[in-house]
């Protein structure tokens, strides 16, 4: 693939020319990069190291564990959609950075902020709508989860008090640094021990399935299984969703320019992860597997390990989303310390989160279903984030008629998979939604 991703298309067509207004940047905010475009203030930013280990831990999650499961639906066709998924992710992930810089003038903040440039107000709340669904319903989903794992783990023990209680302690556990921390570089550490949990249980489950392999009898596999296929492309599209942070995540880089080889480098480790779980356990497991995958290997130490540092790696991700969402909403509401001084700044930023992670612990409590309605709108959410919207985007800032064929080609082709996977996707989680509700 012969994409140039590195040249940043200045052109201006059909954006909407004006003063050049700094209402989103606070004094201290404002600087201006080498070609004179106002960017944020960069001088206490980290390292793209940092960043890469951001990318990895938030788009890897329990995508790693799900994706045997998404090869039982499919087939061993989902191998090909998982490598197409991978190249139209890393593609869209650098248009969407493009779009902050796009204008030519200055940095724009969020993907809100993106849209709004594009569509104005309506396109905006939309898009903001999808962002904040994706980037509160997935710590939600990972809280619920975590809390059955910990009940889990004390099974038989005093510690077992239930699922809900231990939601409600894994959202102080999370509330800690999610109040603490002001932005995504200070979150970094956590990413960084993220991965590397997803790396430990991935390779537990790696080995105890070749362990198994050797006293299972046969398993059947398939090459494809049509009526499924839909629904496993929407699975392994939805494994590459990090586009809800990425605005921030390049905030927090010290060198901008750095993006693209930062996105590529971590899908393409996440990638990785994807293979090294979904092709042993299909292979191991076949149309047993179960997701998460570690729910099919043999009960002992080995599984138990795996829980463990699952539920560590969902207790890391989790800030680092809901910091994303908080970014946004603090971003929309001026709160900066050149408005409020320090200590109320302070005050009125962990208000607002700890208000967002008592919404989190609610809603995963009382809201029935709520894994199935998550996948509804995220059939629309992550694919439209994905795979549609960006290229949307920069094709509404930059114009359509001055991109090479091959590029525009290979743009209708990553919005034909986000459409089937959204279509599909939503065909899919109202029938799970409308049996669950029969039931």
């Amino acid at each position: 693939m012969s994409l140039e991703l590195d040249d940043l298309d200045k052109k201006t067509n059909d954006f909407q020319e004006g003063p050049v207004t700094f209402e989103a940047y606070s004094e201290a905010e404002v600087d201006f990069s080498d070609e004179g475009l106002v960017d944020i203030d960069r001088s206490h930013a980290g390292s793209s190291f940092l960043a890469y280990f951001n990318v990895v831990c938030v788009v890897a999650g329990t995508g790693t564990l799900g994706l045997p499961y998404a090869l039982r639906l499919g087939g061993w066709i989902g191998i090909f959609i998982l490598v197409l998924a991978w190249t139209m992710s890393v593609y869209t992930g650098i248009l969407l950075i493009r779009c902050l810089y796009a204008n030519g003038k200055r940095r724009l903040s969020t993907y809100k902020e993106i849209a709004t440039s594009c569509f104005g107000i309506i396109g905006g709340w939309v898009t903001f709508f999808f962002n904040a669904w994706i980037l509160l319903g997935a710590p939600i989903l990972y809280i619920v989860l975590s809390g059955a794992n910990l009940n889990e783990l004390c099974k038989g023990t005093a510690g077992e008090i239930g699922a809900l209680p231990w939601s409600i302690v894994s959202c102080v556990i999370v509330a800690v640094p999610f109040i603490l921390v002001k932005s995504m570089k200070e979150v970094a550490w956590m990413s960084a021990l993220g991965a590397v949990a997803t790396l430990v249980v991935v390779i537990i489950c790696l080995v105890v399935a070749c362990i198994d392999r050797k006293t299972l009898g046969d398993v059947h596999h398939d090459a494809v299984i049509w009526p499924q296929f839909p629904i496993a492309l929407s699975t392994i599209s939805f494994s590459f969703g990090g586009n809800v942070v990425y605005p921030h995540v390049e905030a927090s880089m010290k060198k901008p320019k750095d993006w693209p080889k930062v996105v590529a480098a971590g899908l393409s480790t996440c990638a990785g992860l994807y293979f090294l779980s979904a092709v042993p356990g299909y292979l191991v497991y076949g149309d047993t597997v179960k997701s998460p995958v570690y729910e099919s290997i043999s009960d002992g130490v080995p599984k138990i390990i795996a829980i463990v540092v699952m539920t560590f790696h969902v207790l890391t991700a989790t800030p680092i989303l809901l910091t994303s969402f908080a970014l946004d909403v603090e971003e929309m509401l001026n709160v900066t310390v050149e408005r409020f001084g320090r200590i109320k700044e302070f005050l009125i930023r962990a208000s607002l989160r700890i208000i967002t992670v008592v919404f989190v612990g609610v809603i995963g409590a009382v809201i029935p279903h709520f894994d199935d309605l998550m996948s509804l709108i995220g059939s629309f959410a992550n694919c439209g984030l994905i795979f549609i919207f960006p290229i949307v985007f920069y094709f509404r800032l930059t114009g359509f008629r001055n991109k090479p064929f091959y590029e525009i080609a290979w743009c209708c082709l990553t919005i034909l998979m986000g459409l089937v996977g959204l279509i599909f996707g939503t065909i899919s989680s109202i029938e799970n939604l409308i049996a669950d509700f029969k039931s």
